[in-house]
Parts: C-alpha cells; sequence; structure tokens
C-alpha cells in the first residue's frame, strides 16, 4: 500500500528501456525538473507502451521495479502539455494492470 502522502509521477515521454538508475534519475532531474530523493515515485514507460520501469528512492538508496506485458499494453495517461502527470495510487494500480491489446483507450503519446 502506497501512502496517501507519495507523489507518483508518469513521464508522458517514452524512454529507452536499457536506462539504469543514474540516468532515469538524470531524466528526473533534467526532463521533469524534480528530485529523485524526493520519495516520490517516477514512472517511465517505453514506446510500445509494454514496458515500464518505476524509480523510487528510499531510506538508503534508489529502487525500481520493471514490468514487462506479453498480451497488453499499459494505459500512459497524457495531458498534451505537461513531461509528467501525476496519478493517485488507485490510478497507479490501474495503470499497472495494463490493457489487453486492442481494449481500452491509449492514450496518444
Amino acid at each position: 500500500m502506497i501512502p496517501s502522502s507519495v507523489q507518483i509521477f508518469v513521464c508522458t515521454e517514452p524512454v529507452d528501456m536499457r536506462l539504469g538508475f543514474d540516468r532515469l534519475a538524470a531524466r528526473i532531474r533534467d526532463g521533469l525538473k524534480q528530485d529523485p530523493q524526493s520519495g516520490s515515485l517516477f514512472i517511465f514507460a517505453n514506446r510500445g507502451a509494454t514496458r515500464l520501469k518505476v524509480l523510487w528512492f528510499e531510506r538508503h538508496g534508489l529502487c525500481m521495479l520493471y514490468k514487462r506485458l506479453h498480451r497488453a499494453t499499459f494505459d500512459i495517461p497524457c495531458d498534451g502539455r505537461s513531461v509528467s502527470v501525476a496519478i493517485d495510487a488507485k490510478q497507479l494500480g490501474k495503470l499497472l494492470e495494463g490493457v489487453p491489446r486492442g481494449e481500452g483507450r491509449r492514450s496518444k503519446r
């Protein structure tokens, strides 16, 4: 369970999933203008929205969750203007489930 005080940001631009901790943290600092050590969750997806990485800082260092979907895609939110979109824990749960290919709406990135 994620506390309601934790902010969750979804990067709206696709990223190369070969990026590791340091380069994703740099993208958070430079592209999203956020502090990667703030305790917030930062979500990145690839161009096809089939792979997703979540980066966050806990007491002693950075942590990463990496999820790959085979028969579904992640429904990445996008407002069309921002490099990131803030979501809540319930929306994160729905995002991590993915949607079967051909179903639901796919946000245009």
